[in-house]
């Protein structure tokens, strides 16, 4: 039986998108006057429109393919910089009625005063910084490895542990790659921070164990002192793609995990292991995927077994809700968790002390470190990307953590 689509959603948004692009050019108008601007505007419109709608009717056989990625991004950018012409036009208006209105108190009475085109070309200025803010977004910034270092402090942490360092990545969604080169700047970078401890918070893979094959060579190149520990994400256990059969898909999350081994990296489900130092110890525990939304496998009172309250507790878990929900009221106190997950939603500000993005009205810390009854939350942005081909304002992430005791 097949399952019922609505429609109604799809009707919404395509009268909107026709009001917005009816008013858009009502505002081109005013600097460009030749009469086949009409038909030309209308039909890359109905191109991309029709594009789009193809593109998503193909994904159902053939996936997200070329086709797919050149459509949904063509038809994004578009929209988005669409948008924010349209705020600069409709500020524009706002400012013309405002004026109009005032004309009500002068002696030749109300009148409407035309659009300026000084100010449509400058929103046509921002139309084409936000093209052009994309195109750099999908060339390079999405392999614009940025190092974010912090340094957290603690009454707890072990005399021996004082200046412990770890890296952190999460989320390298390996399929998504196209250039092993710059994958290996990343690498390299990871490598250069000669941490003590590497840490990967999930989401290897987009859906499929074999993604990551192209890049064995590559993030098995990561090691450090106190070993290389991981977790699955969401992605890993392959439920967003159709499988021949439930033994396939099983299969499928078996080969990842072995391909976790061949990369050095130790899983950790729903398990913890000691990182001893100078006859003093830490708690490294890891969870199975566990987030709200997006499969609550994990079972943190399993990880925590034979641990002892007192114990200083580091957790890898995957989804930062699981933190909110379980984590930072536990009666075994976990002192730094870390997350991925958010990916930033890969696109924001986080500049000038603005620091936001889209993602934020789905979680709300959605990145870097919170703190909350006496208890660390780190969201690292991702290493890699999915679904968005790119990454604008919010880059992709290598975390540096320095443990530091608490003077007393």
């Amino acid at each position: 039986m097949k399952r019922k689509i609505n429609l109604l959603p799809f009707i919404i948004f395509s009268i909107l998108f026709l009001l917005l692009n009816g008013y858009i050019l009502s505002g081109l108008a005013v600097v460009v006057s030749a009469k086949i601007l009409i038909p030309i505007f209308w039909f890359i419109i109905l191109a991309l429109s029709i594009s789009i709608i193809v593109a998503i009717r193909r994904m159902r056989s053939k996936g997200v393919d070329k086709f797919f990625t050149i459509a949904s991004h063509s038809f994004l950018i578009l929209f988005v910089a669409e948008l924010i012409f349209a705020v600069f036009l409709l500020v524009g208006d706002i400012y013309r009625f405002f004026i109009g209105m005032a004309s009500n108190f002068e002696p030749e009475g109300f009148h409407w005063i035309n659009r300026s085109p000084n100010w449509i070309s400058f929103a046509l200025i921002m139309f084409a910084l936000t093209i052009v803010m994309f195109i750099y977004g999908i060339t390079r910034g999405k392999y614009a490895y940025r190092v974010i270092k912090h340094t957290l402090y603690f009454d707890d942490l072990p005399q021996a542990f004082d200046g412990f360092t770890l890296t952190q990545i999460s989320d390298v969604h390996a399929g998504s790659f196209t250039k092993p080169d710059q994958v290996q700047k990343g690498i390299d970078l990871i490598n250069k921070q000669k941490s003590d401890l590497f840490v990967f918070t999930g989401d290897l893979v987009n859906n499929a164990a074999s993604e990551i094959k192209p890049y064995l060579n590559h993030f098995s190149q990561i090691k450090a002192p106190y070993g290389q520990y991981s977790v699955l994400g969401n992605h890993d256990y392959g439920d967003y793609i159709k499988w021949p059969s439930e033994s396939d898909k099983i299969k499928n999350l078996q080969q990842l995990k072995n391909y976790h081994a061949e990369l050095g990296f130790k899983l950790l489900l729903d398990e913890h292991i000691e990182l001893h130092k100078n006859g003093e110890k830490i708690i490294l525990s890891g969870v199975e995927n566990w987030g709200i939304g997006f499969g609550e496998r994990g079972d943190l009172k399993k990880s925590l077994q034979n641990t002892n309250e007192k114990d200083f507790k580091i957790l890898l878990s995957h989804d930062p809700t699981h933190w909110e929900a379980q984590v930072k009221n536990n009666p075994s106190k976990i002192q730094l968790t870390l997350a991925g997950h958010t990916h930033g939603m890969q696109f924001g500000i986080e500049a000038l002390g603005i620091k936001w993005s889209p993602v934020k009205y789905r979680y709300k810390h959605w990145a870097g470190l919170k703190s909350e009854n006496g208890r660390f939350l780190n969201i690292n942005r991702g290493f890699g990307f999915i679904g968005f081909s790119g990454r604008i304002g919010i880059w992709p992430e290598i975390t540096v953590i320095e443990l530091k005791r608490k003077a007393s």
